[in-house]
């Protein structure tokens, strides 16, 4: 049968290789070709290794092993099949998985890990205030964001704009490119409320109360600004975007953070404390819900309502039932009033989440707690504070995996990559493309062959392998796509960026098998797998299960071994009762059919019998295997699971026969591919001579 093509390699041999190396002393050779003793040293190591102490071979032992597995290997190159386009396609999805934790810095993602640990331990209150600016964003529109920020950071910190800081601004602020296009069109209304976000910050920090939450819904772009004054309330790790967690994380409580910048624009924030985590709960809830527009009556009528299933509680009813039937929260109402667990974020009621954390015991319940959607009783039913490291280190890798933060891996890896190869940059080559660059690349028409005239120059070079112009254009046709008017030629520097980058990337890519043993052994495990896994394929798996004539060749000649036990045909008649049992018999008695039988028996009432048929092999029933023998079972059968009186007929006591090839294929396909491998390995121990180095494997301990 198949297997997953790299598992079977490893049952197979286990590991792989090493590289054979000039001068190594040779362990054998297969016609011809030499197996270095380090080769052979690898595979026999790994496999007589702690995971593998129950099957340990002898080193004579793997020489045999070893030589029919490298057979394998040539066989399945002189055949080709590792020029197959299928094969190419998925070895090289096999690097890919292999070669992404080595382009990353692993120093630099091992830090994230901790970081991220050591995090989760502190929540965090915060409030911030954001500028909104797209992430490609021209440079006039940056800069107008950036004035902004600036402007209200220390306007928060009581330093107002100057007039000339706000004349300065409004300069800005007209040549940014939403405002200015807005402006053409006769709408000035972004115009006047950035302006004002601005002109006017000396009013607003005069009439704030606090100075930051006061004057955020007046300057930030975030939408919820209006309903929370920019409170973020308590957050821990991954619960927002990484350059504002580590703002948050490294500013003093009662302080404004420098400007941060993230995908969304320029924010700044105030820390407003900081708190042990308090982890997470998992309760359960029964809710007497205000409804919608509720007038005071509506609220003592609720109120009622739950004092009155508190009064239950109290008296010992159980909390799930008084849930299903009384809760007006009725999607948990039938779960008995369990909510999904939850960390002490903010986005539920404060008073539901200070109540549900302040619950000591599991079981334990609240008193009535009020919120603006009803009244509450809460139980807990789990308290988790925040885990082990090594409870959750693998859950870690993911999410840092998965958040922005691991391309501070990358960035380190292309820092480091750069120094090691001594990378070198003529920016002045690159800035030649702003002759060629135009509107045609805005709209997808551009072409690479417009820079043949700019001579084809270096424009970086690293690890002593030159990237030039031409090799930049053909990535800028690459990464065109249809796009808004802009400026092309900031978009060209914007993705000069990003083929440099994957420049960089793709050469350490391209450096591993070098410099890494581990990376290159486990690739040719990986090849070498699924070679051998196509060749037995095609030699043994598949060929049994299509070839049809020697399948059933294979059968006719093994067919005595494939046999039918003694078995007996069965009828069975499953009798309602006692009175019903002893008419079946007086019918079988006086030869009536089985068809006779149920007719007769079931036309006052179908539930009176039903007739089953089965062939049994000797040692499926008991019943029968009792009373070997054709004809009536002298004694009826009570059955106690079915409530029901058996009457047994033997119809047929049947001798070993041999089975037909249908009923014996799975058995026969699995034999025929077992003879198939044999005279195929009989075939390869021909073919490939094997001449052992005697000496050397002597050394080998």
């Amino acid at each position: 049968m198949k297997m997953n093509k790299v598992v079977a390699f490893a049952l197979a041999l286990g590991a792989f290789v090493n590289y054979s190396k000039a001068q190594e002393p040779v362990v054998m050779t297969i016609n011809g070709k030499q197996i270095s003793k380090s080769e052979f040293e690898a595979v026999y190591r790994k496999n007589n290794g702690k995971e593998v102490n129950n099957t340990t071979k002898s080193v004579n032992e793997y020489v045999d092993l070893f030589s029919l597995f490298k057979s394998k290997v040539f066989e399945a190159e002189s055949m080709g099949l590792d020029t197959l386009t299928s094969f190419k396609n998925e070895l090289a999805g096999y690097r890919r998985q292999l070669a992404a934790p080595y382009l990353t810095d692993k120093n630099t993602n091992e830090s994230l890990l901790n970081e991220a640990y050591e995090r989760m331990k502190t929540e965090v209150r915060s409030s911030h205030i954001l500028v909104r600016i797209d992430e490609t964003a021209l440079p006039k529109d940056t800069l107008e964001g950036w004035t902004r920020i600036h402007l209200i950071r220390n306007a928060v910190l009581g330093k107002m704009p100057t007039t000339a800081e706000i004349a300065n601004y409004e300069k800005l602020l007209k040549n940014q490119s939403e405002v200015s296009k807005n402006l053409k069109g006769k709408d000035s209304s972004i115009y006047k409320a950035k302006l004002n976000s601005v002109k006017y910050l000396a009013d607003y920090y005069k009439n704030a109360t606090d100075k930051f939450m006061d004057i955020a819904p007046r300057t930030s772009d975030d939408p919820s600004v209006v309903d929370n004054k920019g409170d973020l309330s308590y957050r821990t790790a991954f619960d927002l975007i990484y350059p504002y967690e580590t703002a948050m994380y490294t500013t003093k409580i009662g302080d404004v953070s420098q400007v941060v910048r993230t995908r969304f624009g320029y924010h700044i924030l105030k820390v407003y404390d900081k708190r042990e985590s308090r982890g997470e709960v998992f309760v359960s809830h029964i809710m007497a819900a205000f409804p919608k527009n509720a007038t005071e009556q509506d609220k003592t009528n609720a109120k009622t309502k739950i004092d009155e299933l508190y009064g239950k509680l109290k008296g010992g009813q159980n909390f799930e039932e008084l849930a299903r039937q009384f809760s007006d929260d009725k999607q948990t109402g039938e779960r008995g009033g369990q909510l999904q667990p939850f960390k002490s974020d903010g986005r539920r009621p404060k008073p539901f989440e200070d109540a549900s954390f302040a619950l000591k015991a599991n079981g334990d319940y609240t008193e009535p707690v009020m919120t603006q959607y009803g009244w509450h009783i809460i139980k807990l039913n789990e308290k988790k504070g925040v885990p082990a490291f090594s409870e959750i280190k693998n859950e870690l890798k993911t999410r840092v995996s998965r958040d922005p933060r691991t391309q501070m891996g990358r960035v380190a890896l292309i820092e480091r990559v750069k120094k090691d190869n001594n990378f070198k940059e003529n920016l002045k080559n690159r800035d030649e493309f702003t002759k060629i660059m135009d509107s045609t690349y805005l709209k997808a028409t551009w072409s690479a062959a417009r820079a043949e005239k700019l001579g084809n120059k270096e424009i970086f070079n690293l690890g002593g392998k030159s990237y030039t112009q031409n090799d930049f254009a053909k990535f800028l046709e690459t990464q065109m796509t249809f796009r808004s008017p802009t400026d092309v030629n900031e978009i060209m520097k914007g993705i000069y960026k990003t083929w440099v980058e994957e420049s960089i990337v793709n050469f350490e890519d391209t450096q591993l098998e070098k410099k890494y043993v581990d990376f290159r052994n486990l690739l040719r495990e990986y090849r070498d797998g699924i070679l051998l896994f196509d060749l037995t394929d095609q030699k043994v798996w598949s060929k049994a299960v299509k070839d049809t004539s020697g399948l059933k060749e294979f059968y006719e000649k093994k067919k005595n071994s494939y046999l039918w036990g003694e078995r007996a045909e069965v009828t069975t008649y499953k009798c309602l009762n006692d009175k019903v049992a002893k008419d079946v018999r007086k019918m079988l008695k006086a030869g009536k059919t089985e068809k006779e039988i149920i007719e007769t028996i079931n036309k006052p009432s179908q539930l009176n019998l039903s007739v089953e048929n089965v062939t049994y092999l000797k040692g499926e029933n008991k019943n029968v295997d009792n009373n070997w023998k054709a004809g009536v079972v002298e004694k009826d059968i009570i059955d106690e699971k079915e409530k029901k009186t058996f009457v047994i007929v033997i119809n047929k006591v049947l001798p070993k026969t041999p089975k037909t090839l249908a009923e014996s294929r799975g058995l026969v396909t699995a034999d025929y591919q077992n003879y198939l491998e044999k005279e195929w390995l009989d075939y390869l121990k021909k073919k490939y001579i094997v001449t052992v180095n005697k000496d050397v494997i002597a050394t080998i301990k």
